[in-house]
């Protein structure tokens, strides 16, 4: 499949047929989740992999050394270059404009590329199956990943998780399919277009559409405008697999669209339609109905919006050819990538973990818990950037409205961009959600804040951390205390 979208800077051979011995590919901010994954993708495939970062960290770094990729921390062009000029190096966001490796690249002219267009290099297949959407397009991936695993086939894929499964978050197949996370966040510091642009999706999964990254997008029509772009992109011989929602609120979708359309959700006349939810503490059941036949699914995930989370995956796996019995047996064995209501602690009180560094996703989250749980909700919230703006602010009203207590940590430091307004703090945002909430603490101490949960949990409460950063050890630690 020819990418039109690599830019010139690229000056690499993409077939992936080649053992690449002797070639060396070294990563600027190899610890995180994402980049480590395309490493330990590369040495796979026979590249001598080094890479760099601030600071490495278990899980990541165990996986690293397992398997033979050197790495340390700090950023050092000498140590870069102690066995030679890499023949590319893969430039992660975490690499400002006076970062010494970058800045030694771009002067020498070594071949250089961002994440996404190492991945629209090297793992773009002639089916291009791409996921995105507000939510839910990490674990749809991840999800499909499994399904497509579970039928035979070997697509090569990237999910920004780690896989409860224990399957790697990137790996390059050998069939003509790939299955990515397309993510709508800018690709670089050079690049501001989406990550999803450099991918040429002919299968697309659109999950949701709710304004986010207010840091890249500025206002709700930029946001939606990057999707509606993406739509348009796919070709007539491609698949656009879109929720009830997205189609509901956004219809010129399909008046732009050139390929076949499916649509999936709760109302009937959806070409794939789920129904008869029931939750548990133990999972969720649901049937889903196409043409007329019912299939019985079920899955010990927790939230009631995996069933719609499952059934876009349905489609969009039928629709490629896996037989229903295949699909539906693939996600009940399914776990998920890890902080997606992830599970922590279970005993006196429960203690969860989620990704949701948003009002909407973290609203989403709580709403199932509240199904599930008659006792207290603690919710422990740091949003990303981006919901750290001042135009963010309408998006938290009511947004806590099933946790019974809202606690903000000391939020993680971040770059400033003088462009931009200053980002909220604790104590700004919660000024914001005590418009519509009784009981928000800012806590900047985080012993502080584990003794106001300690303080206020009693048998049969819940604690759920919500937000894209680690918290600092604060669950880790909560979960030691409760096990002595």
């Amino acid at each position: 499949m020819t990418n039109n979208n690599v830019s010139p800077h690229i000056a690499i051979n993409r077939h992936l047929s080649q053992p690449y011995r002797n070639q060396h590919i070294h990563f600027i901010g190899i610890c995180g989740v994402a980049m480590s994954a395309l490493a330990l993708a590369f040495k796979d495939k026979g590249w001598r992999v080094t890479g760099s970062d601030k600071g490495f960290y278990p899980p990541v770094s165990t996986h690293l050394k397992d398997a033979g990729v050197s790495f340390y921390p700090g950023w050092h062009p000498e140590k870069m270059t102690e066995n030679g000029i890499p023949d590319l190096v893969v430039v992660g966001n975490v690499a400002g404009s006076n970062n010494p490796e970058w800045l030694f690249v771009q002067k020498n002219d070594i071949p250089y590329a961002s994440y996404p267009e190492v991945i629209a290099q090297y793992f773009v297949k002639e089916h291009s199956l791409v996921c995105a959407g507000t939510y839910g397009k990490s674990t749809s991936t991840a999800a499909l990943v499994w399904i497509f695993q579970h039928a035979g086939i070997s697509p090569s894929y990237m999910f920004g998780g780690v896989s409860n499964n224990n399957v790697p978050a990137a790996t390059l197949g050998d069939t003509e399919w790939s299955i990515l996370e397309g993510d709508e966040y800018k690709s670089s510091g050079w690049d501001e277009k989406a990550k999803f642009f450099h991918y040429n999706p002919t299968h697309l999964l659109l999950t949701s559409i709710v304004w986010d990254h207010a840091d890249v997008y500025p206002n709700a029509s930029s946001y939606k405008e990057a999707f509606s772009n993406l739509v348009a992109q796919l070709p007539k011989d491609g698949l656009f697999t879109v929720s009830e929602k997205v189609r509901m609120d956004y219809p010129h979708f399909l008046e732009n669209v050139a390929c076949p359309v499916v649509t999936y959700g709760k109302e009937k006349k959806n070409t794939y339609q789920y129904t008869n939810i029931a939750t548990s503490t133990s999972g969720i059941t649901f049937d889903i109905i196409h043409d007329g036949t019912t299939y019985h699914v079920a899955t010990p995930l927790l939230g009631d919006y995996m069933a719609d989370n499952f059934t876009g995956c349905f489609a969009t796996a039928h629709q490629a050819g896996i037989a229903p019995e295949t699909i539906v047996s693939a996600i009940g064995t399914f776990q998920n990538i890890k902080r997606r209501l992830e599970k922590k602690y279970e005993g006196k009180i429960t203690i969860f973990d989620d990704i949701a560094h948003s009002p909407k996703k973290a609203e989403a989250v709580l709403n199932s818990l509240r199904a599930l749980y008659d006792g207290k909700i603690i919710a422990i919230f740091e949003p990303n950037i981006g919901n750290r703006q001042p135009d963010a602010a309408p998006g938290y009203t009511h947004a806590f409205d099933n946790a019974d207590m809202v606690i903000l940590p000391r939020f993680s430091p971040v770059k400033k961009n003088p462009k931009l307004p200053q980002p909220f703090e604790a104590h700004d945002l919660q000024h914001i959600i005590s418009q519509t909430h009784g009981n928000v603490v800012a806590i900047n101490d985080d012993a502080a804040l584990l003794e106001m949960v300690n303080k206020e949990t009693n048998a049969g409460d819940v604690v759920v951390f919500l937000g894209s950063h680690g918290f600092r050890g604060m669950i880790e630690e909560l979960v030691l205390n409760l096990s002595l």
